[in-house]
């Protein structure tokens, strides 16, 4: 696997190229800023870019605007942004129409490097990893939880698990019950939330973080 990695602290980009390089993932662009992220992506073709959202000079949305570019290009190149802070509408504008793979973690993710190096590579192969702390944002509260209040237990694990992007099969592995059962979850889900159906993992997912900001305002 070839990344590229835009990270302003030197530290952490540092750290994150070491890691990577023991790994075998080699890491072909390492950048302060997001100036020259177009032309990496152009001229060595990684395949996914590691970005961090806030960036010089006003460190506000540079990374996602970036990360935005970059899937304008039509190339496979995926994108990893990682945040400090929980931003769902960034996580819903990187998503809503990439075309290669799509990842939104917080940083704190990189220090358990396992969960990190397991996001690279599912959005290398083109699925899409949010934070679970964006789901857990949207329904933490008592007045967010009447958006889910009609399932059941087991139905809200499924739908967090849906949230941060696993397929059916990855919902099985995580959860160790069978395949049917996680389709039968998933049904019900849609249904009790009348969140369309959709084969385009990424769809699911945009699909229940729009149903969730829907819920929230109508709360508000």
């Amino acid at each position: 696997m070839r990344v590229a990695i835009a990270e302003d602290s030197a530290l952490l980009r540092a750290g994150m190229a070491r890691l990577l390089a023991d790994e075998g993932i080699e890491v072909v662009a390492s950048l302060g800023d997001t100036t020259d992220v177009v032309q990496v992506v152009l001229s060595a073709r990684p395949h996914v870019v590691i970005m961090d959202v806030r960036m010089p000079p006003t460190h506000t949305d540079e990374g996602i605007r970036a990360a935005l570019e970059v899937q304008k290009l039509g190339t496979d190149t995926a994108v990893l942004l990682l945040s400090q802070y929980v931003e769902p509408t960034y996580a819903q504008e990187l998503v809503r129409d990439a075309p290669a793979g799509a990842g939104y973690l917080l940083k704190q993710r990189v220090g358990d490097f396992e969960e990190f190096l397991s996001a690279l590579h599912r959005v290398r192969r083109g699925e899409t990893v949010l934070d679970s702390d964006i789901f857990k944002q949207f329904v933490g509260s008592p007045r967010e939880k009447r958006a889910t209040e009609l399932l059941t237990p087991r139905e809200r694990q499924v739908l967090e698990l849906m949230a941060t992007g696993l397929t059916n099969s990855g919902i099985v592995n995580r959860l160790g019950i069978s395949e049917r059962a996680v389709e039968k979850h998933v049904t019900s889900i849609l249904g009790k939330l009348r969140i369309p159906n959709s084969g385009e993992n990424h769809r699911r997912v945009l699909a229940v973080l729009d149903y969730l900001r829907g819920m929230e305002r109508l709360q508000g």
